[in-house]
């Protein structure tokens, strides 16, 4: 059991996780591919409803971190709100939207592309990458996906009058107030830090805690910084990921949820009433984090007409299609269950 010092849990244990079957590849009938994971479930009083998995084990949560992150840059100090806020919580697409949005907080800053520290990349969305690609221009820093993270970053360490160049350094004041929010809205002392695929520090919490820290964040307050995230994100969610994305499309088919993915197949979301889910896909592989979320947030109470279009991933035998990515049968509902025996495809 936890041990509890002025109110967050201790770390969570460094250890390999106990993942379980959490969704399966079906072809023709047959399972051919298992996908291993873990899963919570969270009640509206934080009780956990389901656990499949191990969800006390420490793990990455990569950008899946990226709303405790803003909530953090605001009670700093940051005065962004609506879509530059959302941007500030994105893993953006790389769409001009996108980069017109990190450019505008970098104005506000007094500061230009140039002081970014973020890793230069091409745009995330594949689609948009290949028009960059077409038109003969470079990886960039304003183009990689966390760029509107880095640049609130920079206008609030600007603000604060902290130094510029060392923004991503663990010991510099920005990252020491985003560490110990992280702290306050898991509930438990970070395990290990790391660096994100950005170049920022990456803070270890449990799947437990990125589904409590989501759900603190959707029912604070009315005006809180928690409530100012929540709300950015439920009403910019193109901003938080892009056009056709499929987190954008979540926001938009279920009212009220905050949610956000991130690399190595995590997802958490979470509702006004603070029921919430957090995801984590052993191989990291997106073709599983879609449909083991909607089965996750089926299971949490969401309407399954409105996770229709994300219950299943299909997979195609030449141009038919043979089968699907589905959740295991420990995340159904009954509402969810199929209509043909399960491990057969109509």
């Amino acid at each position: 059991m936890s041990q509890l010092v002025c109110g967050i849990a201790e770390a969570p244990a460094v250890r390999e996780p106990l993942h379980a079957p959490v969704a399966h590849l079906v072809r023709g009938g047959v399972i051919e591919g298992i996908h291993y994971g873990s899963v919570v479930v969270l009640a509206p009083d934080g009780g956990v409803e389901l656990q499949i998995g191990d969800v006390e084990a420490a793990f990455y949560p990569r950008s899946a971190l990226k709303p405790v992150q803003a909530v953090a840059l605001l009670r700093a100090g940051l005065p962004l709100d609506g879509e530059l806020l959302a941007l500030t919580a994105a893993s953006h697409s790389g769409e001009e939207r996108h980069l017109d949005g990190a450019r505008r907080i970098l104005e506000l800053a007094g500061l230009g592309e140039s002081d970014l520290r973020n890793a230069p990349d091409l745009p995330y969305d594949p689609a948009v990458r290949d028009a960059w690609v077409r038109e003969g221009r470079q990886p960039s820093r304003i183009a990689q996906n966390c760029s509107g993270k880095h640049a609130a970053m920079l206008y609030t360490s600007r603000l604060n009058g902290w130094s510029l160049e060392n923004y991503l350094d663990p010991a510099h004041p920005l990252q020491q107030a985003i560490a110990e929010i992280v702290e306050d809205l898991t509930g438990q002392a970070i395990a290990r830090t790391t660096v994100d695929g950005c170049g920022a520090p990456l803070f270890s919490v449990s799947l437990h805690g990125l589904a409590r820290a989501a759900a603190r964040i959707t029912t604070a307050a009315p005006g809180t910084p928690e409530a100012l995230v929540a709300d950015a994100m439920r009403e910019h969610p193109e901003m938080v990921s892009g056009a056709g994305r499929d987190v954008a499309a979540l926001m938009r088919s279920v009212p009220g949820l905050m949610a956000k993915d991130g690399f190595e197949g995590v997802q958490v979301a979470a509702l006004p009433d603070g029921r919430a889910i957090a995801v984590k896909i052993a191989d990291g592989a997106n073709r599983a984090r879609v449909p083991v979320t909607a089965a996750a947030l089926a299971r949490c109470g969401v309407d399954p007409a409105a996770l229709a279009e994300f219950a299943e991933v299909p997979l195609l035998g030449g141009s038919t299609v043979v089968g699907s990515v589905r959740p295991a049968r420990e995340l159904l509902t009954d509402a969810l269950a199929r209509t043909t025996p399960y491990g057969t495809h109509a």
